[in-house]
């Protein structure tokens, strides 16, 4: 087995923590494993897997996370757990495949994007709101006012969207959750839509040219304009996730989410 080793430089720890899992990893498999890059391992945080997720999207290769990080919710190995990187090595683990975002944006600022949690729409400035309307399907089934809205993958669900207030998806769902983001309104839950939906959000108020900002799991954010629509879908794509318990999602919220 070949591991394609990437620490997160600006963590304190990450380097004797590279070194440390290399090392493990070594002495328990031949060079030969190396040949080939069979597995990804990182080392850092959350935003270290997604920013691995994103590199690696096509080539089909498994993710492994090793937390340093405060939170690493996506993270299936903590600095202290060395030996389950043996496991790894001998095949004793399960790939969690988890579903992706495909976001496209039309209009004067076309790009296409993709995201394993959540793509943000939320306004550019702090005295601002923005106003957008969500399609499913080509049909308009909500309205929000506010400062933003968060669709994310159930993989996501426990990132942002939950901080505003969404529900916590089983990541084996195929589906999608929408949430406003301090919604102008007494009555804005989250939608949760299937899998085969399409989502279209549009701006639905001329608030300026540049009216809100569109940012993909966490990346730096695109501007875009109330003549902008953003249309989002699961992929055909995927991620796969290495873990050594089917219950590995239920764990990191009891451990890494309760009591916060």
């Amino acid at each position: 087995m070949t591991v394609f080793l990437i620490p997160n430089l600006k963590k304190e720890n990450a380097v004797p923590t590279a070194l440390r899992a290399a090392k493990t990893l070594r002495g328990a498999e031949d060079a030969k494993a190396f040949e080939l890059c069979d597995v990804i391992v990182t080392v850092g945080g959350d935003g270290t897997i997604l920013h691995a997720a994103r590199q690696s999207l096509g080539y089909n290769k498994p993710l492994l996370g090793i937390n340093i990080g405060r939170m690493g919710f996506l993270a299936t190995v903590e600095a202290y757990e060395m030996e389950k990187l043996e496991r790894l090595v001998h095949g004793e683990y399960i790939l969690d495949r988890r579903s992706i975002l495909s976001v496209s944006v039309d209009g004067q600022n076309r790009f296409r994007q993709t995201a394993l949690n959540d793509v943000v729409i939320s306004k550019s400035g702090i005295s601002q709101t923005v106003d957008v309307e969500i399609f499913c399907d080509d049909i308009l089934v909500n309205h929000y006012q506010g400062d933003g809205v968060v669709i994310a993958t159930p993989t996501g669900s426990t990132a942002y969207s939950l901080s505003a207030g969404g529900p916590v998806l089983d990541a084996h769902i195929a589906g999608l959750v929408v949430t406003p983001i301090c919604a102008h309104s007494l009555h804005s839950p989250s939608m949760v839509f299937s899998a085969g939906r399409r989502l279209r959000v549009s701006l639905s108020s001329p608030l300026g040219p540049h009216n809100a900002l569109l940012s993909c799991d966490g990346r730096s954010p695109e501007t875009i304009s109330c003549q902008d629509t953003v249309d989002v879908a699961l992929s055909d794509k995927y991620i796969s996730l290495i873990c050594f318990n089917e219950a590995d999602q239920f764990e990191a919220i009891d451990k890494k989410l309760k009591g916060r």
